[in-house]
């Protein structure tokens, strides 16, 4: 399966983004916490360059918090204020405003010694479809101010939301990038549904997935579905027809729905019922 997806309004939304970035001091960017590279898309770097950043590691609720540690650290490393947050529940979002302060203590500094008070700071909030971004802007404003929805694509146009006097943002629509460097990103992008599930091949990716946990997080995985090894390590095909069974997927004549079984699997860790999951991990420093 081909892991692509880039519809026509993402051209437009970043070059939206392009227009605007000489109004902002402050790049705020989501990326997913369990796939902290994957879900951060190049061209943010060459568009916040000589800005403020601040990384916002969203969903950390649904990632290993083992790793959520290592991520803090290899982006901090690179110079990078970062923050762990989970924008549904509002964990973290108190630290944001002092973090804020933090990153933007030069241009403050600057305006102070120019006479000029009380202006806020800009920042612009960007991420890849599906990644919190609206969630987090309604949860740290305290009003329903942007849209949100469970699929990607929900955000299509800009808007200015002024929290106080201290702060304003700019939301943006998400946006992916023409062509993913790797097989590996399309996939884990795929994984927590940052593409349109319509485009996808869900077995395909299910059994994907399958092959990854039961690489990293076997024994959590038996026991979600209630299956019992009898002495091998059962492969991710064998995995996805004991789920048909654990979760009573059939067709007519008991015939397993292989289908509706990777939708379940795939449904249970964007969820976060499958426990806390990584999928994208620090071996030594860098990314495996």
């Amino acid at each position: 399966m081909n892991y692509q997806w880039y519809p026509g309004h993402m051209t437009k939304a970043k070059r939206m983004m392009q227009e605007n970035i000489s109004l902002i001091d402050l790049v705020i960017e989501l990326v997913d916490a369990r796939v902290p590279l994957a879900s951060r898309n190049p061209d943010i770097d060459e568009l916040g360059k000589n800005k403020a950043r601040l990384i916002l590691l969203n969903k950390s609720d649904l990632a290993d918090p083992k790793e959520n540690k290592l991520w803090m650290t290899y982006f901090k490393d690179m110079g990078f204020h970062v923050l762990e947050v989970n924008a549904k529940t509002g964990q973290g979002l108190r630290a944001i405003q002092p973090k804020v302060q933090e990153a933007c203590k030069e241009k403050i500094e600057r305006d102070r010694k120019r006479g000029i008070k009380n202006r806020p700071v800009r920042a612009i909030v960007v991420g890849i479809p599906n990644v919190g971004k609206s969630t987090f802007i309604n949860s740290f404003a305290g009003k329903a101010c942007a849209k949100t929805g469970n699929k990607p694509g929900v955000t299509k146009g800009k808007q200015w939301i002024r929290l106080n006097k201290e702060l304003e943002l700019l939301d943006t629509p998400g946006i992916l990038w023409p062509k993913f460097e790797s097989e590996e990103v399309g996939k884990r992008l795929a994984m927590i549904g940052s593409m349109n599930d319509e485009i996808l091949q869900m077995t395909e990716l299910a059994t994907e997935l399958l092959t990854y946990l039961l690489e990293n997080y076997r024994e959590p995985l038996l026991e979600r579905y209630q299956i019992e090894e009898s002495g091998q390590t059962p492969d991710a095909v064998t995995m996805l027809g004991a789920i048909c069974e654990n979760r009573k997927c059939y067709k007519k004549g008991q015939e397993p729905d292989y289908e509706k079984a990777a939708a379940l699997l795939v449904d249970d860790f964007r969820s976060g019922r499958r426990g806390r999951i990584t999928l994208e991990t620090i071996q030594g420093g860098e990314e495996a």
